[in-house]
């Protein structure tokens, strides 16, 4: 559960040879491979080590300035997300192809640049393939891009950033249970969606059947069948502890991970490869790139390690 996260002493108990091995072998029970107490053997120190500099790249990044925080966050995510891997494909990585970034973009960003609009590209393999497939089941989306707006959108922390600039927060507040969402009633014009319609929208979205719904002027109480999880098209908020969901229907839901991964990487890439830009963003703040840009740094540092625990703790 997110209540139950604790910073990184939540990964504790990880750092721990024995430990890791039994919850590497567990988790390998689970694919039906061969090898299971060979493979958890081989693999629980390379995973532990990813833990271990993943965490280091996190530690440094909040102690540096925000000039290299995206190529420390980007790099300790990636080491985060290697272990994750770990757990659910025992031959990680079985192959040079999955061992590059799996996405691109620009490599000469134009006059009048502007981060917002930027775009990212997914490749057919790489790291970011790998992920999609192996840790979330996604179907591939080779060639589909992202611009960088559209995924900042996708970061509930940065809702009320979206209401000052835009005058509309990019999410709404969902009153959340162990089996019913309460939502707000507007979010069906939002949709463009009938009770019925929604209903089903988010049956499709969560692969958990709804046993009622009841509707008022302001809210939809939603009662599903099982327990339900913070996942898309729900959106838990590490700032305020609080649960949303968004106010536009999107084609692609992401999950969180992958969104950050983006954002991070071409960030990243900013800050290494263009460096006239970036230092001129952080000198002079001339648009909302800066704020936006520092809110999800600042957001990634915290939640980013979160993100991986929680995916790690359903193995527990």
């Amino acid at each position: 559960m997110y209540s139950s996260y604790k910073g990184w002493d939540s990964f504790s108990c990880f750092f721990s040879a024995e430990y890791s091995q039994l919850f590497l072998k567990k988790s390998y029970k689970l694919l039906h491979t061969n090898e299971i107490e060979t493979k958890s053997y081989q693999n629980c120190y390379p995973f532990i080590y990813f833990l271990e500099h993943g965490k280091l790249y996190y530690q440094q990044a909040v102690n540096s300035p925000i000039n290299i925080q995206p190529v420390l966050l980007f790099y300790g995510f990636v080491h985060l997300i290697k272990a994750c891997l770990l757990t659910i494909d025992p031959s990680y990585p079985s192959s040079t192809s999955v061992l590059a970034h799996g996405v691109s973009t620009r490599k000469r960003k134009k006059q009048q640049y502007l981060f917002f609009k930027d775009e990212i590209k997914i490749q057919k393999n790489g790291l970011f393939a790998c992920m999609s497939e192996n840790m979330f089941q996604l179907p591939s989306i080779e060639g589909e891009k992202f611009k960088m707006g559209e995924l900042l959108q996708q970061i509930p922390e940065l809702s009320d950033l979206f209401h000052i600039f835009t005058g509309s927060p990019s999410f709404l507040p969902v009153s959340f249970s162990n089996t019913e969402a309460i939502i707000p009633s507007k979010i069906l014009d939002s949709y463009f969606m009938s009770k019925d319609r929604f209903q089903h929208y988010l049956e499709s979205q969560l692969g958990n059947p709804v046993k009622n719904v009841k509707t008022s002027k302001t809210s939809i109480e939603v009662a599903f069948s099982e327990p339900l999880q913070p996942v898309p098209p729900f959106y838990y908020n590490v700032l305020d502890n609080k649960h949303y969901i968004p106010i536009e229907k999107r084609s692609v839901h992401l999950p969180e991970i992958l969104v950050h991964y983006l954002l991070l990487y071409n960030l990243s890439m900013i800050a290494r490869y263009e460096i006239e830009w970036w230092s001129e963003l952080l000198k002079t703040m001339p648009n909302q790139d800066y704020p936006y840009i520092e809110s999800f740094l600042s957001i990634a540092a915290k939640k980013g390690p979160q993100l991986i625990y929680n995916f790690l703790a359903k193995k527990m």
